[in-house]
């Protein structure tokens, strides 16, 4: 989905500004005494996407593919888990994937105490009690109380945290919900 986005961006640019530079011939500019101001033809000039980005995209862009390289692996485990059959409904997840759970998401959730509460037995994977069609993470607590988390709202405060100049964009491009 990111990846997507990321790609999408030059085509729309080259798309906007593509009839900017559509070649504009004027009957005057063919008049041999004409007194319009030299325009180069269409061919000398550079296409719409090999213009430079102006100065201030160049941080964004550096800054959107550095979090995209950070996040993406993260994601594709998460969807990985939840939309393979490597896990059953209301199977926990295996040593090594729930050490990443545990350390690279739900350490991140906005009320990752609250849902830890007494302590964390495992991480389940589940259909949600209200979206049965939806499959989604659980944190199994040590008082036997499993209760979902959404590991998007995680991915949007561990963003925020460690990107804070470019945080809040790149969750409002790349995120369709908040």
């Amino acid at each position: 989905m990111a990846l997507a986005a990321a790609v999408a961006v030059p085509f729309l640019l080259h798309a906007r500004l593509g009839p900017r530079f559509a070649p504009a011939l004027s009957p005057r500019r063919l008049l041999p005494c004409s007194t319009t101001a030299y325009e180069p033809p269409h061919s000398a000039r550079p296409p719409a996407s090999k213009k430079a980005e102006p100065e201030s995209q160049v941080p964004w862009r550096a800054a959107e593919a550095e979090i995209l390289r950070d996040v993406e692996p993260v994601v594709q485990l998460i969807k990985d888990i939840l939309h393979s059959d490597r896990y059953a409904d209301g199977e926990c997840l295996g040593p090594a994937d729930e050490i990443v759970v545990a350390e690279k998401i739900l350490a991140y959730h906005p009320r990752a105490e609250d849902k830890i509460g007494c302590g964390l037995d495992g991480i389940m994977v589940d259909r949600h009690p209200q979206f049965r069609k939806s499959r989604c993470l659980f944190v199994v607590r040590t008082d036997g109380v499993w209760i979902d988390f959404s590991y998007q709202k995680c991915l949007r405060e561990y963003i925020r945290r460690k990107y804070p100049s470019h945080g809040e964009r790149f969750i409002r491009e790349h995120f369709k919900r908040t």
